[in-house]
């Protein structure tokens, strides 16, 4: 079994030490133009003369990360098989930063931030939960666990995703985003959570309409795309007052422009797209017990549907 690894400007030493580990059957070999043909390739952010020059020969290819927005932007062959990553340690991670957000936004921990400096003691006035459910787009691996983290403190989870899902102590929407099963989520949240897959029909999903649709005093934590968002419409709904205002870890131009209004918008926590980074160790175990799954013909989990785009 030979395998090529691609992994744009990182270095990949230790991967293809890892990976030669955890198949030792394997030829494993970083990928160059002209490389020889794998059978299996691993891969994040490949050109497309990677896949022009080994889609002969690929029976599989395996994505080191969840999201396969960018993979699908290439002439992707249609008879080519695309696997990707379940978690990766990325769940925990990614519930670990919506509950921080969600919490510093819930108990005003930015204003005691703010009254430390002008040398301030003055205590809030305590919230209710129940006046911020919270709506979780995207009910996938990270999805799932980032709203069955937010039961665990007290807080209504609603969730929508495309197909029906049942979560214990999430109240669970489904459809298409013309539905009113969308309109019904949006109207019970007060918190929105966004971990949709990137694809044409998710694309500026959180627009004025969406926000607007929102309860009054909505906050936004993005965490999946900044395709997702229409950066204007949010800090029009901002300055409406209707959005109370929002943590956003991903954006449309990467990194965020020097002049961009969200680095000293007072409303707007930033970070750079850095909520959940796969881990080497558990990727490596996860593809390669996924490979040899496949090699074998059995079926194997986190295999993409082309025509959804997840």
């Amino acid at each position: 079994m030979r395998i090529t690894f691609y992994f744009k400007n990182s270095p990949t030493d230790q991967w293809l030490k890892d990976l030669r580990a955890a198949l030792p059957q394997a030829d494993i070999t970083e990928w160059h133009p002209g490389a020889p043909q794998a059978d299996y390739a691993i891969a994040w952010q490949p050109p497309q003369q990677l896949l022009d020059e080994q889609k002969p020969r690929l029976k599989g290819f395996f994505n080191l990360g969840a999201g396969v927005d960018a993979l699908l932007k290439l002439n992707w062959p249609s008879s080519l098989p695309l696997i990707r990553i379940d978690d990766g340690g990325m769940a925990v991670q990614m519930a670990e930063y919506v509950s921080h957000a969600l919490i510093r936004h819930f108990r005003e921990l930015d204003r005691y931030a703010a009254q430390q400096q002008a040398g301030e003691w003055k205590m809030n006035r305590t919230q209710l939960r129940t006046d911020f459910p919270v709506g979780v787009m995207g009910l996938g691996v990270l999805g799932e666990r980032v709203a069955r983290t937010i039961t665990q403190f007290d807080f209504p989870v609603n969730g929508w995703s495309r197909t029906p899902k049942q979560i214990d102590g999430v109240r669970t929407f489904s459809g298409d985003v013309k539905d009113q099963g969308f309109r019904d989520f949006l109207a019970s949240t007060r918190v929105l959570v966004n971990l949709l897959p990137l694809t044409p029909e998710t694309t500026d999903i959180i627009n004025r309409e969406t926000l607007s649709q929102l309860l009054p005093k909505a906050y936004v934590i993005n965490v999946a795309r900044g395709a997702h968002l229409v950066e204007d419409d949010l800090l029009e709904q901002i300055a409406s007052g209707h959005v109370a205002g929002a943590t956003l870890d991903v954006f449309k131009t990467e990194p965020l422009p020097a002049a961009h209004p969200f680095w000293k918008h007072p409303k707007i926590t930033i970070s750079p797209h850095s909520s959940a980074n796969t881990m080497r160790e558990e990727s490596v175990a996860q593809i390669a017990r996924k490979i040899m799954a496949f090699d074998r013909g059995d079926t194997v989990a986190g295999l993409v549907d082309l025509s959804r785009g997840y």
